[in-house]
């Protein structure tokens, strides 16, 4: 009986501590005068690095800001979290403000700021492959990614472009991002594309090998990028601006310092990892340009993603850059 009356006191300490602390963190928000934003990212990966250095270095409080991080799994499900209110702002592949601008929502999403601008998946291959080349994918079977996604939409674009037929390989376009890495683990496919730190975590665990990184053979494209309700900008120009700004300083600290200090600077978000993973990884992504240099992106790249899109059967006709894409907040180098 004492036990028992033991473990009730304890579980309402902790309650009332738990209370006590979100308490606390509300009210130094408030006392520091910072705006709540709500933020749903895409996925949770080393791909966006500068994002993490922002949140770590304080530069959304610096801005006066209070970012609430919200996974959520799926370009589809991060727009449709923005379409419904439950989020301020969305991070994700650019082309979800292009599905929900042709489905005639006249408050439609808006991309107001860029991160990263090549795919950033990795190719893994179930066996080791010595001097990799992608004609080593004819008659393979490769988990591609979720139909319509950028993933599966640039890969298969990267193929085209170096003259390899869908025909000649079998593509899987039905597992969601989030279980590919488990998908592959369990057997299926020869070869999966997978970004870090998942990538570097199947080798590490013996069940696959990094043979190739997608974005080296797919040019430039807005790959990611945080957007909002046309209507929400127009209320919270000022938001917008703070926001921009200090993603802007999360990539001016990307290039301007080392794997390792980055890696520091952002393990916080990433405990699993060690300083030494995180910067392997951090390296593959800076030396193979996966970062924009500043959050504008061109018109060019735009066209360019939805040449990809064409191509990949998702868009009959392109739209126009000056309706999806505000660059008023971005700071253009």
């Amino acid at each position: 009986m004492k036990k028992i009356v033991t473990r009730i006191i304890i579980c309402i300490i902790a309650v009332i501590l738990f209370i006590f602390i979100v308490v606390i963190n509300k009210n130094d928000t408030q006392d520091k005068g910072l705006t709540k934003v709500k933020l749903a990212e895409v996925a949770h990966t080393i791909f966006y690095a500068p994002q993490y250095v922002a949140l770590a270095n304080g530069y959304f409080e610096e801005e006066g800001l209070d970012i609430e991080l919200i996974l959520t799994p799926g370009a589809d499900k991060v727009t449709s979290a923005v379409l419904s209110g439950d989020v301020n702002i969305g991070f994700c592949g650019s082309e979800a403000s292009i599905y929900v601008y042709n489905s005639d929502n006249k408050d439609y999403v808006v991309s107001f700021a860029g991160l990263t601008k090549r795919d950033g998946a990795f190719l893994v291959s179930r066996e080791k492959i010595e001097d990799f080349k992608l004609e080593d994918l004819k008659g393979k079977y490769v988990i591609g990614g979720r139909k319509g996604g950028m993933p599966e939409m640039t890969f298969e674009y990267t193929l085209k472009e170096n003259g390899i037929s869908l025909d000649e390989l079998t593509i899987d376009t039905s597992v969601e991002f989030a279980a590919m890495a488990g998908t592959f683990i369990g057997g299926v496919g020869d070869f999966v594309t997978l970004f870090e730190p998942s990538a570097t975590q199947v080798e590490n665990e013996g069940l696959g090998y990094v043979v190739a990184y997608v974005g080296e053979y797919g040019g430039s494209v807005p790959y990611t990028a945080y957007n909002a309700k046309k209507s929400y900008i127009e209320e919270n120009p000022e938001i917008i601006q703070k926001f921009t700004n200090a993603i802007n300083k999360g990539l001016n600290y990307v290039w301007e310092n080392d794997e390792e200090t980055i890696a520091k600077a952002i393990v916080e978000y990433f405990p699993d990892m060690t300083i030494n993973e995180l910067s392997t990884m951090i390296k593959r992504y800076k030396d193979n340009d996966a970062w924009m240099k500043d959050t504008y992106f061109t018109e060019d790249s735009f066209d360019h993603l939805q040449d990809i899109m064409i191509e990949a059967g998702e868009l009959d006709k392109k739209v126009p850059y000056e309706d999806l894409v505000n660059t008023t907040f971005s700071n253009k180098k």
